[in-house]
């Protein structure tokens, strides 16, 4: 289900913990699967979970549980901007604005082309830095105006290829 090239970097992952304890590369296998496919269905979470020994519904818990994984096909770059209250008075409210009309789309939708997914986001520890997204779970933006928001939005369009 996973390529030999996603499977080795989970293999490296398990390594980091003792050899009855392999479950506990379960956060960073999800990452791993996820990069690879994109976002985490009920089969490759099964498969996460037989390559690691677990149950399914354990894996599933820990899928569900962090925001980082995708249970459903999102956009090429999923945008999560923090709304919580140190953000938002700082400024992330109007700044989630802009991204939803230059988007034009809400959250949890995906552009019509496929190309971007728009997310409402918890603390992601960056308050001082607000406006702050994080883009595709990997690359936080900080200190963003409606200028670098478009400017984001133009370099990451121009973008060719997947993930």
């Amino acid at each position: 289900m996973l390529s030999t090239d996603s499977l080795a970097r989970i293999d490296r992952e398990v390594a980091k913990y003792p050899s009855d304890q392999k479950q506990s590369a379960v956060m960073a296998a999800l990452i791993v699967a996820q990069d690879e496919k994109g976002w985490l269905s009920t089969e490759t979470i099964a498969f996460v979970a037989r390559y690691l020994g677990m149950a399914a519904v354990a894996v599933y818990e820990v899928a569900t549980f962090y925001n980082m994984y995708n249970l459903k096909p999102v956009g090429r770059h999923k945008i999560t901007i923090c709304t919580c209250l140190p953000c938002g008075l700082q400024g992330s409210l109007d700044a989630a604005e802009h991204l939803k009309r230059r988007l034009g789309v809400d959250f949890n939708q995906t552009t019509a082309d496929g190309k971007f997914t728009l997310k409402e986001g918890e603390c992601m520890g960056a308050c001082a830095m607000a406006p702050v997204v994080l883009v595709n779970d990997k690359k936080m933006h900080d200190y963003l105006s409606n200028e670098k928001i478009d400017a984001l939005i133009d370099a990451l369009a121009g973008q060719p290829g997947s993930r």
